[in-house]
Formats: C-alpha cells, sequence, structure tokens
C-alpha cells in the first residue's frame, strides 16, 4: 500500500483545516507538519466564507530522526 506524502484541506479558518487534516490522518498534531497554504479571506462586510483556509499537513515519519 503506497503512503500518502500530504494532504491539503480547506477549512473556514486554519485551525479549523488542521483538525479535519488531523482527523483524516488520525493522527496527533505532534506527529505532523503543518504548512499553511493560505489564510482564510473575509466576505464582504466582514462574513466567513469569501476564501477558505488550506493547509497540507504531513506525517513525521520516524525514519527522518534517524
Amino acid at each position: 500500500m503506497k503512503r500518502l506524502k500530504y494532504l491539503e484541506v480547506e477549512g473556514n479558518t486554519v485551525e479549523e483545516a488542521i483538525q479535519k487534516a488531523l482527523l483524516e490522518l488520525k493522527l496527533p498534531r505532534k506527529s505532523v507538519k503543518i504548512q499553511v497554504l493560505s489564510e482564510e479571506k473575509k466576505g464582504l462586510f466582514g462574513m466567513p466564507g469569501a476564501k477558505p483556509a488550506k493547509v497540507r499537513v504531513s506525517a513525521i515519519s520516524n525514519k527522518e530522526n534517524t
């Protein structure tokens, strides 16, 4: 089985996107590397959802440490 190198996820906020990725990967936050690709942008009059936040989350392998 091929391992997923990274996962890109969108959310209303950066934190929401991170939480979605962690749930999908079934990994704790300390076991992943998080890269923010884009921050969320507010809509007209500050309404949320004009442009979602996007993050790239990748698992940290034990091989990288040895």
